[in-house]
């Protein structure tokens, strides 16, 4: 997952959540998350780059529809980075709030 940008990790995560993660679906997950308009230039792009990186594999639901399904690697790839940042965040210590 190192080598993904922010944006396909967000992809991740909010497709590993769906039932039925297909394009529009995502999108509309993916702009509630990150309060923004998530464009189909950015989006479909990056679905296609997870593809062929073997995190999700592409199905067709019907003649307009794909769904884009997580590998085995999601969940991996998900477990590894929270246990990353579960690491870096017990190593820092937050300093405490003045009353």
């Amino acid at each position: 997952m190192k080598e993904l940008s922010a944006f396909q990790r967000d992809l991740l995560f909010v497709i590993n959540g769906m039932d039925e993660p297909y394009g529009l679906g995502i999108k509309a997950d993916l702009e509630a998350y990150r309060e923004t308009t998530i464009n189909p230039g950015q989006l479909y792009p990056n679905l296609n780059a997870l593809v062929e990186q073997g995190y999700l594999t592409k199905q067709q639901k019907d003649d307009r529809t794909n769904l884009y399904v997580p590998t085995d690697r999601v969940a991996r790839a998900i477990a590894d980075r929270r246990a990353w940042e579960d690491e870096q965040c017990s190593e820092t210590e937050m300093p405490t709030p003045s009353p």
